[in-house]
C-alpha cells in the first residue's frame, strides 16, 4: 500500500505544479477524502460516504462537523495533504472566505449545490401550539430589536396573542450556517418591516447588521453548539422551549418534535422545495480543484453526492430537499469539468 501510495503521489507530482501543492509539496498524499463543515450538511455527506465505501470500494471518507464558518476556516487554510478537500456548508461561501482561500493558495475552489433544507422552527409535540411571523420571531431574538433594549421576558409581551409563556430558544451558534441562515432568512425579514430600520441597510450596512441580525445573550436565546440532536433533546425536556435547526432533523425526530409554521406555512418538503416557507436555503458543497487527481475519488465522490439527491434518491429519503433537475443538471456538469467559482459570482 505505502509503494502504491508512493506511485499516486509521485505521479501526481509529474502532472502539474498544483498537483504538487497537494500532496504537501514534498509527494506526500493519502487515500481518504477529508471534509470538514456544517452540522446540517453532516448527515448527507456522511451518508455518501458510508455508501461510497461500501464493500471497501473505497476508502472511507473522514467527516468532521466543525459548522459552516469553523470549516470554511480550515478549507481555506491552504493545500497539500494536511488540509481538507471538502468544506460542507450551509450557506453561500462569503466574498472575504473566498478572498482568504485565494490569499492562501486555495485558488480553485468548486461550488456544489447539492439540495435545499429549511430553518425549521419547532416545538415539542406536547407543547402548547402556536404559530409565529418572522417579525415576531426577530422581535424575540433580536438583541436590540428595531434598535432598542430587548426587555421581552414571555411571547405575550411581543403579541398579546401569544402563549403567556417565557421566551426559551434554543438555537445555532455564530459559527453555524443555520444561524446565519437565520438572520438572513427570518430575522432580517422582520428587522426591516420598520422602515427607517431598512433605511439602515443603505445608509449605514454596520448598523443594520447589528440591529437587524445581532441575536439577544441575556439566556432567552441559549446558543445550543454544532449539536443539532441536541435542541431535540431539550426540546422534549422543556415543552415550552423552542427550538431553531435544520428540517433534516425536524423530519428525523417528528415523533417528538412538530414544525411551527411560519407565516402561516408549515416547515414541509413541498413547501420548502417550492420557497413557500420563508426559511428556505440551499445546501452547498466545496471542493479544492488542487486536491483532485491527488486524493483518489473526489470527482467520483462529489458525482455519488449529486445523483443520491435526486427526488428519490436516498439523501431525499433522509431529509435532504431535492435540488430542480435543471439545477442538478448543471451541478452535474460543473463537477464533471471541476469548473472553478469566481469572486464575481458572490457580488
Amino acid at each position: 500500500m505505502l509503494r502504491k501510495l508512493a506511485f499516486l503521489a509521485t505521479a501526481a507530482l509529474a502532472v502539474s505544479g498544483c498537483q504538487d501543492q497537494a500532496s504537501g509539496g514534498q509527494g506526500r498524499t493519502r487515500s481518504e477524502i477529508r471534509i470538514v463543515g456544517s452540522s446540517t450538511v453532516f448527515p448527507f455527506a456522511k451518508a455518501v460516504a458510508e455508501q461510497f465505501s461500501i464493500n471497501g470500494a473505497n476508502p472511507s471518507p473522514i467527516l468532521e462537523s466543525t459548522g459552516t464558518g469553523g470549516g470554511m476556516s480550515l478549507f481555506c487554510a491552504g493545500v497539500g495533504a494536511d488540509s481538507p478537500d471538502i468544506a460542507n456548508a450551509s450557506r453561500r461561501i462569503k466574498a472575504s472566505e473566498f478572498e482568504l482561500c485565494q490569499s492562501n493558495g486555495v485558488t480553485e475552489i468548486v461550488e456544489v449545490q447539492i439540495g435545499i433544507d429549511g430553518i425549521a422552527i419547532a416545538q415539542a409535540n406536547n407543547g402548547e401550539p402556536f404559530s409565529l411571523t418572522p417579525v415576531q420571531i426577530y422581535k424575540a431574538i433580536a438583541e436590540r430589536p428595531f434598535g432598542k433594549e430587548n426587555t421581552a421576558e414571555k411571547w405575550s409581551d411581543i403579541d398579546p396573542s401569544l402563549p403567556n409563556f417565557a421566551i426559551s430558544v434554543y438555537g445555532p451558534p455564530s459559527t453555524s450556517g443555520t444561524r446565519d441562515a437565520l438572520t438572513e432568512l427570518i430575522m432580517e425579514v422582520g428587522c426591516i418591516t420598520d422602515p427607517a430600520t431598512k433605511a439602515l441597510k443603505e445608509s449605514d450596512k454596520a448598523a443594520f447588521d447589528a440591529v437587524c441580525h445581532e441575536v439577544r445573550a441575556d439566556g432567552s436565546y441559549i446558543d445550543a453548539g454544532e449539536n443539532d440532536n441536541l435542541i431535540v433533546q431539550k426540546l422534549k425536556a422543556n415543552p415550552n422551549s423552542v427550538g431553531i435547526f435544520g428540517y433534516s432533523f425536524l423530519e428525523e425526530n417528528l415523533d417528538s418534535v412538530r414544525g411551527i409554521s411560519v407565516s402561516g406555512v408549515n416547515p414541509t418538503y413541498d413547501a420548502i422545495a417550492s420557497g413557500e416557507y420563508p426559511g428556505a436555503r440551499p445546501l452547498y458543497v466545496y471542493v479544492k480543484n488542487q486536491h483532485v487527481g491527488v486524493i483518489p475519488g473526489l470527482k467520483d465522490f462529489m458525482l455519488e453526492f449529486i445523483n443520491a439527491g435526486t427526488r428519490d434518491g436516498y439523501l431525499v429519503k433522509a431529509g435532504l430537499i431535492a435540488s430542480p433537475d435543471d439545477v442538478r443538471g448543471k451541478m452535474t456538469e460543473v463537477v464533471r469539468n471541476m469548473t472553478p467559482l469566481t469572486i464575481s459570482e458572490l457580488k
